[in-house]
């Protein structure tokens, strides 16, 4: 098994948030701007969700270093969240209705699934999250051509994201293991519903986002062909992490078993030297292959 990372809560960064960051980010592409901010809109509720899963279980950890894992993980997850509302208030400005969208994530997450289901459900949904966030990390930045063309402040803002989601990756699924005891099924049943619900909430926020900003319903009918091609298609986002992805199905599965990023170390060292989150950004996607 690879060695775990240390979980480094980071605070207080500025990725220029504020600066003249243009609305179509990513290669001036409607689509693939709106997707990524998509996921933004959802991450604030999203880590307050994942911290209230895995807060469910504290009081019952007894290892002292499983008890600080799950105090920097919710500090680190607290800081996504922060960060991203920073930027979501850009997308207000644009027209979008942000605090309508988390009212709905957050009455789904809260009001729903917490409310209704059991904690172990709600835990393990949370450490199928965190194994999906984790191999995103890989899949944005071990191929440098996924981001070439991404303004560098919201390329920094996600690989500070990625880098930190490795750092913690193993968190809730210890907790579960460990601590909830959740089976092998309830395990891989959480994997398939979360990989599927954040794939379909994530896309009705994209078409919402690409539906204020004026495309007609033939226009957005077109992006989404394309789009979707990017996503899920050969040499897509998602495709070159599939065998990646799929590991969390085997039995006796650990997210530390493999897939280390050996670029994080240059994100790190870079970060650790100059303080900046948009030069170790620079750096993390220089090295990508």
């Amino acid at each position: 098994m690879s060695h775990a990372h240390q979980i480094v809560p980071r605070e207080k960064l500025d990725f220029g948030l504020d600066g003249d960051i243009p609305k179509y980010w990513f290669a001036n592409d409607a689509f693939k701007s709106r997707f990524f901010d998509a996921m933004s809109t959802i991450f604030p509720e999203g880590e307050r969700y994942f911290i209230s899963c895995v807060r469910d279980y504290r009081d019952q950890v007894t290892d002292p270093k499983l008890l600080q894992d799950i105090k920097d993980f919710m500090r680190q997850e607290g800081q996504h969240g922060i960060v991203h509302t920073q930027y979501n208030d850009r997308l207000k400005a644009q027209g979008i209705d942000v605090d309508m969208l988390e009212k709905t994530l957050k009455h789904l997450l809260f009001g729903v699934i917490r409310k209704h289901l059991p904690a172990a459900v709600t835990l393990a949904d949370t450490a199928a999250s965190e194994h999906m966030t984790a191999i995103m990390a890989h899949g944005f930045f071990e191929r440098k051509e996924v981001l070439a063309n991404a303004d560098p402040r919201m390329r920094a803002m996600y690989a500070w994201h990625a880098m930190e989601e490795i750092e913690h990756k193993a968190v809730a699924f210890d907790v579960m293991q460990k601590v909830a005891k959740v089976g092998y099924l309830r395990r891989v049943m959480a994997m398939a519903i979360v990989t599927i619900a954040f794939n379909i909430h994530a896309l009705l926020i994209t078409r919402y986002m690409l539906k204020v900003d004026g495309f007609s319903r033939w226009q957005r009918f077109k992006l989404f062909a394309k789009g979707l091609a990017w996503i899920f298609g050969p040499g897509g986002l998602y495709m070159p992490i599939f065998g990646h992805y799929i590991q969390y199905y085997k039995p006796g599965f650990h997210p530390w078993q493999g897939g280390q990023m050996e670029s994080y170390g240059l994100w790190l060292d870079t970060f650790n030297r100059t303080g900046d989150p948009i030069a170790a950004g620079e750096v993390l996607h220089a090295a990508g292959a």
